[in-house]
Order: C-alpha cells, then structure tokens, then sequence
C-alpha cells in the first residue's frame, strides 16, 4: 500500500527534458494567479473565446476548436465513442498507440490492430490496405502522430490522405506530445479529429486537453446518437456555439496561462515554430550520431523528442540520476522495456538548440563522452 510522503518547500528547481511536461515560461505561470472569477460570468466568456480562437488561428484550421480541462487521455475515450459504432483499426507501433486500442477494448468495440515493432512507423500503404481487405467497414483508424516511446513521427498526413477515399471511416489523431511543435496542416489532410495536451509542445502547465473537430466528425456523432458525456462534440462544441464557455466547471487558472501562452505561439506563428523545433531535432539527431545512435527507424524521427540507443552501453538510470543532482536538469530513460536501451530527450515547447546543447554538454560530461 502506497504510503503519504509530505510534500515539501525545499525542491531543488530541475531544467526539465523529458517527453512533458516541459519548461513553462515564468510570465505563464505567473498569468495563474489572477483574482478567481466565476466561469458563467462574461469575464470567463472573454477568456474561453479568445483561447479557442486563437487556437483555431494558430493551427490555421477551419474546424472546430473544443479544450477542455482533463489530460489529452480524455480523447481516447471520447473519439472512440462519439465515432465508433462497432469496429476500430489501431495501426500500434509503440506503447501510447497501444493504450489507444485498450481504451478501446474496455470501452466494448472490435478492436484490430495493425502491429509494427517498436522503432518502426506506420505505413499509409498498410494502413490502406488494411481498410480495403477488412470484411466489413471500419468506423475510425485511430492513430498516434508522435509516439514518444520510441520517438517515432507517424506519416499521418499521408494516412489521412488514403482514408479520404473511405469516407465512411473517420481518422483520430492522438498528436498529444507533438502538436505545436510539428506542423500539420489538419484541414488540408481531412483529419477528422486531431487532440493533444497542454504540457508538451503547447510549453504550458497540465491539465487541459485541445480537441480539433471536422465537420464530418460533428455529424458522425449527431447521427450516431450516442456519446461521451464530457467529451462528446455535440455537447462540447453547441455549448460553446451557445454561450462561449465550457458545458462544465473548467480549471480557470491554467485557462490564464493557456491565454498568455497562445499569444506568444501566435507572434511566433506555427511555420517559425515548426522550423525551430526541427532546428533541435537536427542537432540533437547530430549529437546522438556523434556519440550513439537514433532509436526510430530512420526518416521516421519524432521533431519533439529524441528516442537514443545506448549503443555505449552507459549507466543510464546513473547518469539520469548525476546529471540531475550535479546539473539540476532532468531527461528520461526508455520507455518500459527499453529503459536502459534508450534514453530520451524532449525538445519541445520553449527549448532552443542553445539550451538542448546544455544537456547533451552535461550528459557528454557525466557520462565521460
């Protein structure tokens, strides 16, 4: 049994590299400390229609914008209800695309999974062909853009491509470590719902998850006739059609931040923040070629966080642990079975390559590179 550890005042202040949460900036976090207000009254109106708008601008999509307070976990559940009557194909190549298909399994639907190894990407070819010789329709290939445990960057705009020619099956996207750090042009590729969380390549603090929504997608609920309560399109979406605000108690204070942050992401614009986000993967891809080798199938690299082989055999956990307590910087070991066979860095949010190269400098040092 899980016993209580006190929480403390003393924590030393670690510079964080891990797949999320990542830095949040000091005027962000400060914007939270706004005097509460009520979230029916028109001051919480003007706050939730500016953060949807200016999401929609940012992401330079049509469709509609639903955040909501919860994790980006929130729309696995949701996608899988509002879109799917029976049937579901998961394309899972590590473990977040597997969770995906669980969440599906629990919630009752017939789930097939299109299977890679860990390290590889999902092909638009497969993904194809797995619709076409299915004995019956699919009601939504559920995808992961970014799977950050194994740094792999999914194809999606290409498997979004594919699946417009089935209509009838809907395209979800969990893009929840990569959205706002990886350019995608939703519209463009009819990606029926695309989601992701606050605390990855947004650089905010957890505890919202942002929601795209086609369309297509809207009217798939409405005729399905049932849904997620929380997180169903419908609800959320002519709530907001209605009254501009939440159908439920939101959590005001990171909507502040949320506020402050997407300013900033908008005076940077999506392309120069997908330019910079690729600046870092480049350097780091470099570094790691210097010293180690990249995890992910080649060409199918994650721009926001690095999966490493540890081909020199290092102490992973140890130099986790050193780098930590001698640099106050924190980045993560593999994910499961790969903890000590990999070691990943998140270059998401905020980061540069000037600041990235201060961990990989610390890492080089620690580990005697």
């Amino acid at each position: 049994m899980t016993k209580k550890r006190e929480y403390r005042d003393d924590y030393d202040e670690k510079t964080l590299y891990i797949p999320g949460p990542t830095e949040v900036r000091e005027d962000v976090i400060e914007a939270m400390a706004e005097p509460m207000f009520g979230h029916r009254m028109d001051r919480m109106t003007d706050l939730y229609t500016t953060i949807v708008e200016d999401t929609k601008e940012f992401l330079g999509t049509d469709n509609e914008v639903v955040i909501l307070t919860g994790s980006g976990t929130e729309f696995w559940e949701a996608t899988t209800l509002n879109l799917v009557d029976e049937r579901v194909l998961v394309p899972t190549c590590g473990a977040f695309s597997e969770r995906y298909a669980n969440v599906a399994e629990r919630l009752g639907k017939d789930v097939d999974r299109l299977e890679y190894e860990w390290g590889e990407a999902v092909k638009p070819e497969d993904v194809r062909d797995a619709v076409e010789s299915a004995d019956g329709k699919y009601d939504m290939v559920a995808g992961v853009m970014n799977e950050s445990s194994t740094g792999v960057r999914n194809p999606i705009e290409e498997i979004g491509d594919v699946l417009k020619a089935y209509p009838d099956t809907y395209f979800a996207v969990d893009a929840v470590s990569s959205l706002g750090g990886d350019y995608v042009d939703i519209d463009e590729h009819g990606i029926d719902v695309i989601f992701a969380s606050t605390q990855k390549a947004f650089a905010m603090p957890p505890g919202l998850a942002v929601c795209v929504v086609s369309d297509d997608a809207y009217d798939r609920e409405v005729e399905k006739g049932d849904s997620s309560w929380y997180g169903g399109f419908r609800r959320t979406i002519d709530y907001y059609d209605r009254k501009g605000q939440t159908h439920s108690t939101p959590a005001i204070p990171i909507m502040l931040a949320y506020r402050k942050q997407m300013k900033r992401m908008l005076a940077e614009g999506h392309r120069a923040r997908d330019e910079r986000h690729r600046d870092m993967m480049e350097y780091v891809h470099d570094w790691a070629g210097e010293h180690f080798a990249m995890f992910p199938e080649e060409g199918y690299e994650s721009q926001t966080v690095a999966c490493i082989e540890n081909t020199q055999g290092i102490d992973v956990a140890g130099t986790i642990e050193e780098v930590s307590e001698e640099y106050d910087m924190a980045f993560s070991n593999g994910y499961g079975d790969l903890g000590e066979e990999t070691f990943r860095i998140g270059h998401m949010g905020e980061h540069t390559v000037e600041s990235v190269k201060e961990l990989t400098d610390a890492i080089e040092d620690v580990a005697g590179l």
